[in-house]
C-alpha cells in the first residue's frame, strides 16, 4: 500500500481524501488510519493538534500524511482540507471508522449532481436499547433537520467545501456551524454506512448527561451564544 491510490485507464477516477483530526489519540490512531485505508482513498491525512502521548509517532510510522496544526477541530479539519488532493473529502473522528463499502456509497451519492454531501448512519459499539435509541435520534436529526455532527462522518465535494469557506475555526460546534452553511446550498444525504462509533464519551459522562449537554449546546448556539463562550462551559474532554 502507498500513500496515494494509482489511477488506471485513460480517464481520471474521482478520488476521496480522508481527513482525521487527532489530539491525544494514541489509543485509536493506528486503528483509525488502518480503517481509513480500507476505503481505498487517494490519501489519508492526519492533522495533529499538539499531542504528547505518542499519537504523532504512531501516525508518522503509518502510511499517511501527517500535518501539525494548532489545537482546535475546526482549524485541524481546514488544514487537512487545504492539503487534500481528492475530489471528495471525508472527515472522520479518530474514534470512528467505516466499512470498505462506504466508499461506493459516497461515490454513488455524489454521482448525482444535486447531492453535495452528507453523513452516515451510526453504529455505537455498545449493546443496549439506550444506544440504539441514540442511533435512531442522531439519524432523525439528519433526516428531519439536516444537522449531522462530526461523529457521523461528514463528507462533501471538495469544491463545495471551498465555496462554503470550510469549517468555522471556533473552539466548539464547528460541525454544526458548517452544516448550517451547507443547508443553504443542499440538503445533506444520510448514507447507510454504518459508521462505527466508540461509546467512550457516553460511558465517561453518562448517556443522559452527554445527550442533554448536546441539546443545551445547540439551543444556546441558536439563541446567539458564541462558540467561544460555550467552550468555557462545555470544554472538550
Amino acid at each position: 500500500m502507498s500513500c496515494s491510490a494509482t489511477e488506471s485507464g485513460g480517464s481520471r477516477r474521482r478520488e476521496i481524501s480522508v481527513i482525521i483530526p487527532m489530539l491525544q489519540e494514541a489509543a485509536n490512531a493506528a486503528s483509525a488510519i488502518e480503517h481509513a485505508w480500507d476505503l481505498s482513498p487517494l490519501e489519508v491525512i492526519v492533522v495533529d493538534g499538539g499531542s504528547d502521548d505518542g499519537t504523532r509517532e504512531i501516525a508518522a510510522a503509518s502510511l499517511c500524511q501527517l500535518i501539525s496544526s494548532p489545537a482546535g477541530r475546526g482549524i485541524q479539519l481546514n488544514r487537512g482540507a487545504q492539503a487534500a488532493q481528492g475530489d471528495m473529502l471525508l472527515f472522520l473522528h479518530a474514534d470512528t471508522w467505516l466499512e470498505p463499502g462506504a466508499r461506493t456509497q459516497i461515490e454513488e451519492c455524489l454521482a448525482q449532481p444535486h447531492n453535495l454531501g452528507g453523513a452516515f448512519l451510526q453504529r455505537i459499539d455498545s449493546s443496549g436499547m439506550i444506544y440504539r435509541s441514540l442511533e435512531w435520534g442522531n439519524a432523525a436529526r439528519v433526516r428531519w433537520l439536516g444537522r449531522p455532527f462530526g461523529d457521523q462522518g461528514i463528507f462533501c465535494r471538495r469544491d463545495t467545501f471551498q465555496e462554503l469557506g470550510g469549517f468555522p475555526e471556533v473552539p466548539i460546534m464547528e460541525d454544526v456551524l458548517f452544516m448550517k452553511r451547507f443547508r443553504r446550498v443542499a440538503w445533506p444525504v444520510l448514507l447507510p454506512g454504518p459508521l462505527h462509533v466508540s461509546a467512550r464519551r457516553w460511558r465517561k459522562r453518562g448517556v443522559l448527561t452527554q445527550t442533554v449537554r448536546n441539546w443545551c449546546l445547540q439551543a444556546a448556539l441558536r439563541m446567539g451564544v458564541s462558540p467561544d463562550r460555550l467552550a468555557q462551559y462545555y470544554p472538550h474532554p
